[in-house]
């Protein structure tokens, strides 16, 4: 008895396993590079303050706007959780090298 339930155990995990591939459906590679242009273009856009803004103790010299709407657009649209670490990952490096350059919008 022990011998007949192993099999059925193996043959429902390769059908687990097999079904999650199928599921999976490929963008074009222009749909992938307009997706990675947004995404860098938000990570790039920074609202900076001429003087730093002062709240409860904490100075503040610039909000990252791209980055919060990017990260809210991303999860918004992007269906398979792998793709959005990618997405995720890059926002955050772009983000944090962009606030180093002279760029973005002074008030």
């Amino acid at each position: 008895m022990v011998f007949t339930a192993m099999p059925k155990q193996i043959k429902s995990r390769k059908k687990s396993t097999s079904k999650r591939f199928h599921e999976r459906v490929f963008e074009s590679d222009s749909t992938y590079f307009l997706k990675l242009v947004v995404v860098v273009l938000l990570g790039t856009m920074w609202l900076k303050f001429a003087e730093p803004l002062t709240l409860a103790s904490f100075h503040f010299t610039a909000i990252p706007l791209g980055i919060i709407l990017g990260f809210l657009i991303v999860r918004a649209f992007e269906h398979h959780q792998e793709d959005r670490k990618i997405w995720y990952a890059v926002l955050l490096v772009v983000g944090v090298i962009s606030y180093f350059v002279p760029a973005g919008i002074v008030v």
